[in-house]
């Protein structure tokens, strides 16, 4: 495929540090390239075999954009999707459901967006309209022009020069013509049209010519019309992403259509369809591709995808993905509030669910975080890692809006709705035994949880002994995993420590419809609660009958249980909690005793260790001598086994502002330091490490070479340790 780097700056060489596992190897010569959205793509060097330079004719839009095709598109292997031209200064919506657009013009509208937001993103469009209008596009700070929905092919009119034709089909047969039409549509720069459709356009002034007939085509059965999409344009689309998507229902046609991906509707429940379905997963690539949208069956859907170590990124009502993955900003990762001490009492933990939908987290979600209920008590809302690359603005959106008892973590099973086990019905979809296909799942999910801020997953519905070391191996960021107990085996589900560090911990009820049932099920453990040692409990709630407003009636029902001994927490301080009480290594730097000092800074130096690396929680350095330091002081003594720096480029900035060398320190009286860790010419947005466990009660990081402009920046510093 070929990659456009737009208006491309400095090519840099550099010697990139090495980052991710347990390791502190050099990592090989890492080539950086900007590109024209401010995105920084890595690619190794030895993964280069020649750089040219040539000039490329293109044919330009009135704008003086180039059109792109789907091989034109800039797709680091990095990214979940491509890397789009930044939006138009002015974008053109249509409300279709105003507009009174039937499906088969609601599927050709989507196909033109995705057409014409390849080249720029220019074109948004209101489908579901449960949130108001302005909530998404404020939050991306896009500018809008709205089209009359009295005449609604005005916004064709004003694109039809990079429109080249129709594909005219029928659904009189089968209503999988409009998903094999949509897929030829994205590959050839087409809209996809009825005979109704093109009537339409014609009125309006708009005669393209039809350069796919699919109406002669006589295939009646799903499994016919999609062997004939495999066997005639499969080897012709991009194979990183798969649209699954019922027919006449657009909401994703716009991604599908700018990559030049097909789009599908097979059931796994039919074998001759889940045949053919297999066929195109295993031209995918585990830990890089996924599925896109729904199954017309939830398990045996995502349980086919997890077979080949894809996960699906549900998505069956997401809009507009190519203007919103277009604002490519990095996430804005919240401070964590500090954490008090340890105390003999009951903890819970309550999760809310559906937050691997994306749809959910675009529509759904931004009313139910509304709710005057949501800031009472602590709750751990599930959303999806991959809206880091599908709009890193809505992950913003709900960072700047919650309060500190707001704290988001991942939907199942990480990156993507996969499933490693299928509690309903008794299987495991990835192999129990045998981590060859979850291994590039969970890199892939550790990647993206890093980027998007989340610590805890929700696992749908358990893994097995090799599958919690493959999490624990390859996803150093979690604090701890969840797993469902639907009460499906027998004798009841109980928490496993991985590599002694990771908590697998059980939901207790999982997917409750009420707080009565949650507050039954974990009165089954606070009845026994004696105060001689800390109790944990947790348990999920549906959202879709459990809301903040319902929700916050738990607080007083777990008290009645227990007066004054149960204390509701997020998930992070919830494994916090858990793994001090059972002597395992935790994040020290939550602790709410913790004192933190430096030299001489421009900001606050508690953004040093607040638990974000983003802009604006950066502690940045007073003088531009390159040099500074930041001490951790622990108030007692910890075995200290594991550390973590994340530097500038972690929260998006230019890789030279990382800190280039510098020394991890630990002392127990604050005099006399021991070297835990010695790096130089760093370029690694993260340096981490476990060590040989030392006792201490103070850690300092000492830059001796800042970033490039003489400025020290510290993202954010982690310290594990345990009594």
């Amino acid at each position: 495929m070929r990659k456009i780097f737009l208006l491309a700056t400095a090519l840099q060489l550099l010697p990139f540090g090495g980052w991710g596992g347990w390791l502190l190897a050099q990592q090989p010569t890492t080539m950086i390239m900007k590109t024209a959205n401010g995105a920084v793509v890595r690619t190794e060097v030895n993964e280069v075999e020649k750089i040219t330079f040539a000039d490329t004719l293109y044919n330009l839009n009135k704008n003086g954009d180039p059109l792109l095709e789907p091989n034109d598109l800039c797709w680091p292997e990095d990214r979940l999707l491509p890397l789009f031209p930044s939006p138009a200064s002015q974008i053109r919506t249509l409300d279709m459901s105003a507009a009174n657009l039937s499906d088969d013009e609601r599927v050709m509208f989507c196909t033109l967006q995705g057409i014409i937001n390849r080249t720029r993103p220019r074109i948004l469009l209101y489908n579901h309209n449960e949130e108001p209008q302005t909530t998404w596009p404020t939050a991306h700070s896009l500018r809008t022009a709205a089209i009359s929905t009295s005449s609604p092919y005005t916004l064709v009119k004003q694109f039809k020069e990079e429109i080249n034709g129709l594909v005219l089909y029928s659904n009189a047969l089968s209503s999988h013509y409009s998903n094999l039409a949509v897929t030829i549509a994205g590959l050839e720069r087409l809209l996809p049209v009825t005979a109704e459709v093109r009537a339409k356009l014609v009125a309006n002034g708009m005669d393209f010519p039809v350069v796919e007939d699919l109406t002669s085509l006589t295939m009646s059965t799903t499994l016919a019309v999609y062997n004939y999409l495999y066997d005639n344009y499969w080897s012709r689309c991009n194979h990183r992403l798969l649209i699954s998507e019922r027919p006449n229902i657009p909401y994703v046609h716009d991604i599908g259509v700018a990559c030049g991906s097909a789009c599908v509707w097979l059931d796994p429940r039919t074998s001759s369809e889940r045949i053919l379905l297999d066929k195109m997963l295993k031209d995918m690539t585990p830990g890089r591709d996924i599925v896109l949208g729904w199954y017309p069956e939830e398990r045996s859907g995502v349980g086919e995808a997890t077979k080949y170590g894809l996960s699906t990124v549900p998505a069956d009502f997401f809009e507009n993905t190519t203007v919103y993955t277009a604002v490519n900003k990095p996430v804005k990762i919240a401070p964590v509030p500090k954490r008090p001490k340890l105390e003999n009492k009951v903890y819970a933990a309550v999760y809310i669910s559906d937050g691997d939908n994306i749809q959910y987290c675009q529509h759904a979600m931004a009313k139910i975080f509304e709710q005057s209920g949501r800031g009472q008590m602590a709750m751990n809302w599930t959303v999806s890692p991959a809206l880091a690359d599908f709009s890193p603005m809505m992950l913003n959106y709900y960072y700047r809006k919650a309060s500190t008892n707001d704290c988001f973590v991942s939907g199942p099973s990480g990156l993507g709705y996969a499933m490693p086990y299928d509690a309903h019905n008794s299987c495991y979809y990835a192999s129990s035994s045998n981590s060859k296909l979850i291994t590039p799942y969970t890199q892939l999910t550790q990647r993206y949880l890093e980027k998007a801020g989340l610590r805890v997953i929700t696992i749908w519905d358990d893994i097995s002994t090799t599958q919690r070391k493959v999490y624990a191996d390859n996803c150093p960021y979690l604090y701890g995993l969840t797993i469902n107990d639907w009460e499906r085996q027998s004798g009841r589900l109980t928490t496993k420590v991985q590599s002694k560090w990771l908590p697998i911990t059980v939901q207790y009820p999982c997917y409750a419809n009420g707080v009565d049932v949650i507050t039954d099920f974990f009165n089954r453990d606070i009845k026994n609660f004696t105060g001689a040692e800390p109790m944990f409990v947790t348990g999920q709630a549906t959202v879709w009958d459990v809301g903040p407003d319902k929700l916050i009636a738990l607080k007083d029902k777990l008290n009645a249980l227990s007066p004054g001994n149960v204390n509701i927490v997020r998930a992070d301080h919830w494994f916090s909690y858990y793994n001090e009480a059972h002597h395992l290594p935790f994040n020290i730097t939550m602790l709410q005793d913790m004192v933190i000092t430096s030299s001489p800074a421009k900001t606050n130096v508690k953004f040093a260790a607040d638990g974000s690396p983003s802009e604006g929680y950066i502690w940045i350095s007073q003088t531009t001598d390159g040099t500074g330091w930041v001490q951790l002081d622990f108030k007692e003594t910890y075995r200290i086994s594991r550390y973590v720096v994340r530097h500038a480029e972690a929260a998006g900035l230019d890789p030279g502002l990382n800190c280039r060398d510098f020394t991890i320190e630990t002392s127990l009286d604050g005099e006399t330091w021991t070297t835990a860790g010695t790096y130089q010419d760093n370029f690694s947005p993260v340096t981490e490490a476990a060590i040989t466990p030392i006792d201490a009660r103070y850690v300092r990081v000492n830059v001796t070479n800042g970033g490039t402009d003489g400025y020290v920046r510290i993202g954010d510093i982690e310290v594990y340790g345990a009594h």
